[in-house]
């Protein structure tokens, strides 16, 4: 069966409806189902004349936009894997997610080419550039994507299953390296299902404002194209441009992803906040005055939980009332709160979130190339989210913490570990710690905790410097405090608990005290 592959839906899409819009860009472009479903068979055969062929995985490091879903979508024609990086990934954390693709295409926006030098580039043999010319010291063939997006098409791959992987994405790590996540069709149809279909319809537009190399950007486009509906495209969130944009797009549902609907509630009122086509929005988490928000701007508002394994096991109703809920278990799910020992916890108690679907699709396929990491993760056949969370009487459940050492930060997760590592190149550093540190926005900032090398000391302001050149911009910490020795249990491992607690200390350096900003880079 493979009658939720991107490539049938599409068919179906361009037969049944091919003057209907399935996409809106930002730069006023615009696709009808017809040319989606074309520019797909024109993608797939541009792939496959550098080699790409069903099960190979094809590397796209491109900001959102045309030319990154083209590559999603010709990849999954084929019946090849969609592998999209973090354009923001550089240094060591890049050379991890190019290593263990073992993709032998990468498609790249000319900005970020020069990231590529001095890396391992592993199986990688072929690049193709989109935008202004660029040129590489790399040993790849360098081409040009006009030079390679022609006319052309392919017949559709009709043995690619519902059960066969469609994506792989990289979710940050927490105690080693960033996982590559096995995500079928079955398992984004599922995922896009729970959160859509007792809400949106084909008369519907989703504002794609999350990155399409996460999960929560391929949710909304593989959702509306599942519907029949359409979704506008646009680089990232924007506090000032929101509005503007969801009357100019005409917009109809979005998903307001951690700190964003804060920021819009912060925003001046208006006497034309309500004037708006946006009807619903995902509001993850809930805010305490999502009520307000609501009432502001004229819209129904949802909640739920999710993560790149799972399929958004907790979704609420709309418009709730219970504060800070996740929501409660959806139909054809199961959950458990475990304690450490794996016993049930009580109502009330905070345990370790358990997930089971009924369809074992449903769910992520494991990760990729990790055995063991994905062994522990399902042990007794239930995926172990690493998440903590408290049940009320009613069956709302409410998220508490993580219980790993990942920091959310601006809609991301950051792994301490990549964080630590990246530090730990620096020659001055003999150790290093990352935690989160709450932020006035609600979130996490990063504290790095770190003790000079013998015979070095550390200057934050370098260490800063170094860091940013080193990583994305949403890892660099916004707080660095020195001290002689980091704590240690008996087994030497860094006691990371005494440093949360001990958070902002007096002598800490704060990059924001100090006037610097570090935003993502523009690409153009």
């Amino acid at each position: 069966m493979n009658k939720q592959t991107i490539g049938a839906m599409l068919e179906r899409r361009a037969e049944d409806t091919p003057d209907a819009t399935y996409a809106v860009f930002d730069d006023g472009t615009r696709w009808s189902y017809a040319d989606a479903r074309a520019l797909a068979a024109q993608t797939a055969a541009a792939l496959q004349r550098l080699d790409v062929g069903a099960g190979d995985r094809v590397l796209c490091w491109l900001p959102n936009g045309p030319e990154l879903i083209r590559c999603w979508f010709g990849a999954c024609w084929l019946g090849a894997t969609y592998v999209p990086m973090n354009v923001s990934l550089r240094g060591g954390v890049l050379e991890h997610v190019v290593r263990t693709s073992r993709a032998n295409v990468l498609v790249a926006h000319s900005g970020l080419v020069d990231r590529l030098a001095g890396i391992d580039l592993a199986a990688l043999r072929t690049l193709v550039v989109v935008g202004a010319e660029a040129s590489t010291d790399a040993a790849l063939d360098l081409r040009r994507w006009d030079e390679v997006a022609t006319d052309d098409e392919v017949l559709r791959n009709d043995d690619v299953a519902d059960t066969d992987t469609q994506s792989i994405i990289y979710t940050s790590g927490t105690t080693g390296p960033s996982k590559g996540v096995l995500s079928s069709y079955r398992h984004l149809a599922a995922t896009a299902e729970a959160a859509f279909a007792d809400c949106l319809n084909s008369d519907d537009r989703y504002l794609v404002n999350l990155p399409l190399f996460h999960a929560g950007g391929t949710i909304g486009a593989y959702g509306m194209l599942a519907l029949g509906g359409s979704i506008a495209v646009v680089d990232s969130f924007s506090t000032s441009s929101f509005w503007d944009t969801v009357r100019r797009l005409e917009i109809t549902s979005c998903t307001l992803l951690g700190v964003m609907a804060t920021f819009l509630m912060k925003e001046p009122p208006a006497p034309t906040d309500a004037d708006n086509p946006l009807s619903i929005a995902y509001m993850v988490p809930l805010t305490e005055d999502a009520h307000a928000f609501s009432s502001r701007f004229g819209l129904d508002v949802l909640t739920m939980f999710n993560m790149t394994e799972v399929s958004c096991p907790l979704i609420s109703e709309r418009n709730p009332t219970t504060p800070g809920s996740c929501g409660r278990v959806r139909k054809g799910v199961e959950v458990r709160l475990v304690d450490d020992h794996g016993a049930d916890v009580s109502e009330g108690e905070v345990g370790e979130l358990l997930v089971r679907t009924d369809d074992r699709f449903a769910l992520n396929s494991g990760y990729d190339g990790m055995p063991a990491e994905t062994e522990r993760a399902w042990a007794d056949d239930w995926f172990h989210t690493g998440d903590a969370f408290r049940r009320d009487a009613e069956g709302n459940y409410f998220f508490v913490d993580r219980m790993k050492d990942a920091i959310r930060r601006r809609g991301e997760n950051i792994s301490s570990f990549e964080v630590e590592a990246e530090a730990l190149a620096c020659p001055d550093v003999r150790e290093a710690a990352a935690v989160a540190t709450p932020s006035e926005h609600g979130e996490d900032e990063v504290l790095l905790i770190v003790a000079p090398s013998v015979g070095h000391s550390i200057d934050e302001r370098a260490l800063h410097d170094f860091l940013a050149e080193r990583m994305a911009h949403f890892m660099v910490p916004r707080y660095v405090r020195v001290i002689d020795d980091l704590p240690k249990t008996a087994t030497n491992k860094i006691e990371k608990h005494l440093l949360r607690t001990e958070g902002v200390a007096a002598g800490t350096w704060d990059r924001e005290a100090a006037g610097i900003k570090v935003t993502r880079e523009r690409l153009t």
